[in-house]
């Protein structure tokens, strides 16, 4: 082992002079810097970890594009009623406001049973992690950010879109 200041790798050859002068037929092999030798140490723990979290972000974006879509086949199922409320003069900004109170209320209780299952599920996964906080906070906050603005787009946009169409195209429909 050898404490050097700044770049590591400028040491090496006054190390290879260095062991040289002392015995020049000692070879010098797997010189790398500690850095380097935590990095392999660890490149088996690191990639399930990695390929963990990348199937987590795909997980989390799925449950997203899922709450989307179920928000947008209920206010698909949801037209006639949002043009009877038109056709009998409600402003369409409360009924986009009264479709996104209820879609949000429905995903909060759908996101806190998650966060609760969540918080106990991690008790079980516990003991398999190493140097991390079983309770991340940024983490879960992360993720309870990226879900709840899913759900307000969710409840938003298709609430929108079907204020746009004509009650009495809606009302024909069925």
């Amino acid at each position: 082992m050898l404490r050097t200041r700044g770049n590591p790798h400028a040491a090496w050859p006054a190390l290879r002079n260095a062991i040289a002068a002392i015995d020049p037929a000692l070879p010098l092999s797997g010189v790398e810097s500690l850095r380097e030798h935590i990095a392999t140490s660890y490149f088996t723990q690191r990639t399930p970890a990695a390929v963990l979290s990348v199937f987590g972000m795909l997980a989390m974006i799925l449950a997203a594009i899922g709450l989307y879509a179920l928000m947008a086949f209920s206010m698909a199922q949801r037209t006639r009623e949002i043009g009877i409320r038109l056709a009998l003069g409600a402003p369409p900004s409360s009924v986009v406001g009264l479709v996104f109170r209820q879609g949000m209320k429905l995903s909060a209780i759908g996101i806190g049973v998650g966060l609760a299952a969540s918080v106990g599920v991690v008790q079980l996964l516990k003991s398999l992690l190493y140097g991390v906080d079983p309770y991340d906070v940024p983490t879960f906050a992360a993720t309870l950010a990226v879900l709840l603005a899913a759900a307000a787009l969710a409840s938003f946009l298709p609430a929108r879109r079907a204020t746009r169409v004509d009650p009495l195209v809606a009302l024909r429909d069925e």
